[in-house]
């Protein structure tokens, strides 16, 4: 089956007593034994819901994996696959990372002995030179929140093969609609739902899809151990929301293009950064691994007083943690989702006070370049 068949019919079957269409939400904790040491393959909520296999049987499918896992939060799902290691091991990550996850390895898991570092992994040597004897694990975000560069996954797949590191991908900018990092050999696929897969800002959640059957084994017993699962109300929402992710996502990317090209010519912008723009310089890599290039741009302004007056003239886009829903947003990376990362880390890779990212929604076009106009004159 094509993409926009499978989101709305993978992992889903008319349910078996009443032959509803839509996949119930089971909102139970637990299920009734028949006799004891008998089950119906269902034991306890946390373990196991319909509701929920609905969901991670339909992201698998859309990621072109064999086996899903949902959580409560693309950080709870973050927290689970670093669980894969242990003390001793040492992780590579992406520099330009999401702050959340940062913070996460920064002040609360090197506190278990893992050990990281911090590399551009838009430069593959860079990445190569930077693996050690205990490197186990390489977690990249392509394309990174909120530079937009981009690993080249064909090559990272191929080489930590070779070198037997488990790989994961952040595939949330693009969606499983616009990439599939599975396809370029990566082992784990990570999504904070919350984004593009739900779209609509009312639900948050995390998934980890993999083909590999060990690491599945070891990801459900984690799933499991900690708990960290989303409620079947949860499952329900996100599983209504896939069923429009193609369509979400390429309205997004038609806007996201169309303001792109304008805010290009425009003085008072001193960089626009969007993968679908020629000018950005890893634009034939995205080309050759992204089937589109999503609705993220950023925006460098020159300062924080101009990033200030930027946002708060907006009236479309709302100042707003988050990104990927219908709805248009602007953030403040430094002072937002990025704060936790120290300044001279951010200095490195070039995240400035005047930075603003853009979340490009999904309203008429013109709306969108009109209130970006009107902003950019207060600038």
């Amino acid at each position: 089956m094509k993409f926009s068949t499978k989101q709305i019919h993978a992992g889903q079957h008319p349910e078996k007593t009443t032959g509803a269409v839509i996949t119930p939400i089971f909102q139970t904790s637990t299920y009734s034994n028949e006799k004891l040491g008998e089950t119906k393959g269902f034991d306890y909520g946390r373990t196991i819901n319909p509701t929920r296999l609905a969901l991670e049987a339909n992201l698998a499918s859309l990621e072109n994996g064999k086996y899903g896992y949902c959580f409560s939060s693309g950080m709870a799902a973050v927290q689970t696959v670093i669980n894969l290691f242990k003390p001793g091991d040492h992780i590579l990550c992406t520099d330009n990372v999401y702050g959340g996850t940062y913070r996460l390895y920064e002040q609360v898991i090197k506190n278990f002995g893992l050990e990281f570092d911090y590399v551009d992994s838009s430069d593959f040597d860079k990445l190569k030179n930077a693996v050690k004897s205990n490197t186990k694990f390489i977690y990249v975000e392509t394309p990174t929140n909120p530079m937009l560069n981009i690993t080249d996954l064909k090559r990272l797949g191929e080489f930590a093969v070779s070198k037997k590191i488990i790989t994961c991908v952040d595939n949330t900018f693009m969606s499983p609609y616009f990439q599939n990092p599975l396809d370029f050999g990566i082992d784990i696929v990570l999504h904070s739902t919350t984004k593009y897969i739900n779209g609509h800002s009312d639900v948050i959640g995390g998934c980890l899809i993999t083909s590999n059957t060990e690491i599945s084994d070891k990801i459900k017993f984690l799933q499991n151990s900690i708990g960290s699962v989303p409620s079947p109300f949860d499952c329900w929402l996100i599983l209504r929301s896939t069923k429009t992710l193609s369509q979400r996502m390429k309205a997004h990317n038609e806007n996201a293009a169309a303001i792109c090209e304008v805010l290009s010519g425009n003085k008072k912008i001193n960089k626009v950064y969007y993968p679908g723009s020629k000018t950005h310089p890893q634009y034939d890599l995205a080309v050759s691994q992204m089937k589109g290039f999503g609705g993220i741009i950023s925006i460098e302004l020159g300062s924080f007083d101009n990033a200030v007056k930027f946002c708060n003239a907006l009236n479309i886009f709302q100042i707003a943690e988050s990104l990927g829903g219908v709805e248009s947003l602007v953030c403040h990376p430094v002072s937002m989702t990025h704060g936790s990362v120290p300044k001279e880390l951010r200095d490195k890779f070039g995240l400035t006070d005047g930075l603003v990212r853009l979340s490009v929604g999904i309203e008429d076009k013109e709306d969108l370049i009109e209130d970006i106009a009107g902003a950019l004159i207060k600038v």
